[in-house]
């Protein structure tokens, strides 16, 4: 006999490779757990209530669109205060108009 034909008929013990199969199952257990509760958390934040649809037209030409309370006039000078910047508008005709 040679060595490889007594290789292929000897046989793994079935508790060592039960191990792995539990070690897999847990592992998958705890994958599927965390991605479910994942997908059960959803964060809503509320709703801004900003005011009208406004088109503002600048002297330049160039036009915003932006919403009402968006829009402040400070030391009569009409200023755009968005979340991350301020943009002068002064000059510019204000049309209350819903844009898409």
């Amino acid at each position: 006999m040679s060595r490889v034909e007594r290789l292929a008929n000897q046989r793994k013990p079935f508790y060592k490779m039960w191990s792995l199969y539990f070690i897999i199952a847990v592992i998958t257990l705890l994958l599927s757990t965390y991605f479910y509760s994942k997908s059960l958390i959803k964060i809503k934040s509320p709703k801004q209530v900003l005011g009208e649809k406004v088109i503002i037209t600048l002297p330049e030409g160039q036009t915003v669109y932006t919403f009402e309370n968006l829009i402040i006039e400070e030391d009569g000078k009409l200023y755009y205060k968005g979340e991350r910047n301020t943009l002068d508008l002064t000059g510019g005709q204000i049309v209350y108009e819903n844009w898409k």
